[in-house]
Formats: C-alpha cells, structure tokens, sequence
C-alpha cells in the first residue's frame, strides 16, 4: 500500500528505558495495518539488553505480522559467540554486557529469545522503502547485496549517491541528528552513549525523539 503507515525504531543497544518512553510516544496500535520496524542492534553496550528483547517479544506476540523485528551486526555476533564461533575480538564490541544481562538472576538465553535472535530478518522491503541495518552496497541489486555488507558497511554506503530506486533507511552508524537526505534515512543518534533514541514515522517523515 502505498499510503502505509510505517514506524521504524533506531538502534536500541539496551536501553531499555528509552525504549519504553518511545513505545508511549509512538501511536502505532495494533489492527491498523501498520507496521512496526526495527532496524536492529538492540542488545551490547546498554544495561538492559534482555529487557528490550523480552519487550520486543511481547509485541510481536500480540502482532506477528505487524512487528519487524531486523538483524544488527551485534546479534549476528551475539549468535557467533554463543554458537562458539565467536572470535575474542568480539567482545570488544559490548558482548560483556549482554552476557552479564542474561546471567543476572531470572534470566536466561530461553528458547523464545534464542528463537528470537535466529529468526531476524537481513532486510525488509516495502513499495517505497528498504530497511535494512547497516546499508547497501552501491552498484548491487537487492538479491545480490552481501550479508556482511548488510550488517557491516558504512563509508561505501554513506559517502555513495548511489540510487537504490527506494529509500533506504538504516541504523548501524551514529549521527547527531537524524540523516536525512536523498535516498537514505538514518535513525541511530546514539543512544547508548548518551544521544536520544529515534523514530521515524513514515511515510511523513515524521522524526520522534527520546531521551
């Protein structure tokens, strides 16, 4: 539907509370025939990364057709890690504070959440919109992009004017303010290290902020 209302949420990294301010401010509601979009990292660096995925559950138990939930580069490590294919370096990357989260009392990597975790989506597309963590490879169609570049790239991505024939709208690297500009929309203004969470409301464009 061209006219479809989309709500797409930033980078989260466990900040938890944030995420509860924002789902207050949204008016998504369910049986709307509205989506809810997520670009991805919600766990690492935060405090909370078990709360945000058990939140996220919830939701996308009441509306399975309605909440996208995407994969970030720090589930895909995540995954690595406890698969035992993690390498050392990664934990330099936050891993720390999501271990620590699901070893708290009352917590634990349940089968829902693991579930959870393998079932993130690489990419989402709608008629005017790609969603995707990270970005896009210029010069590649959709079906032939790479998942790590998917999950991973940035300058290639960013610094292109390339056409992607869609707008594409992405997490993964932090700006001050919301990037918005021809053919890209970027939501992750930093969370984690202080900066607000952000949301999009589309196809208006609307910009929600939290701290």
């Amino acid at each position: 539907m061209d006219d479809q209302r989309i709500f797409v949420v930033g980078d989260i990294h466990g900040c938890y509370d944030k995420l509860k301010k924002m789902l207050r401010r949204l008016d998504w509601r369910l049986g709307r025939g509205e989506l809810l979009i997520f670009l991805g990292d919600y766990i690492d660096r935060g405090p909370d990364s078990y709360e945000v995925v058990e939140s996220i559950l919830e939701l996308q138990a009441q509306a399975p057709d309605e909440v996208i939930t995407l994969m970030g580069n720090h589930e895909r490590m995540f995954l690595e890690l406890i698969s035992g294919q993690g390498r050392p370096q990664l934990l330099a990357n936050g891993l720390p504070a999501t271990i620590r989260n699901y070893g708290r009392p009352a917590r634990e990597l349940s089968a829902a959440h693991l579930a959870f975790y393998r079932g993130l989506k690489l990419y989402y597309e709608s008629l005017n919109y790609i969603f995707v963590h990270a970005g896009l490879r210029p010069g590649l169609g959709l079906a032939e992009q790479n998942p790590h570049d998917l999950l991973w790239i940035r300058d290639d991505f960013l610094l292109s004017d390339y056409n992607f024939g869609k707008i594409v709208v992405f997490g993964h690297t932090p700006f001050q303010k919301p990037l918005i500009a021809p053919g890209r929309l970027g939501l992750d203004t930093g969370a984690v290290y202080g900066g607000p969470l952000t949301a999009a409301v589309l196809p208006e464009t609307r910009i929600i902020s939290v701290d």
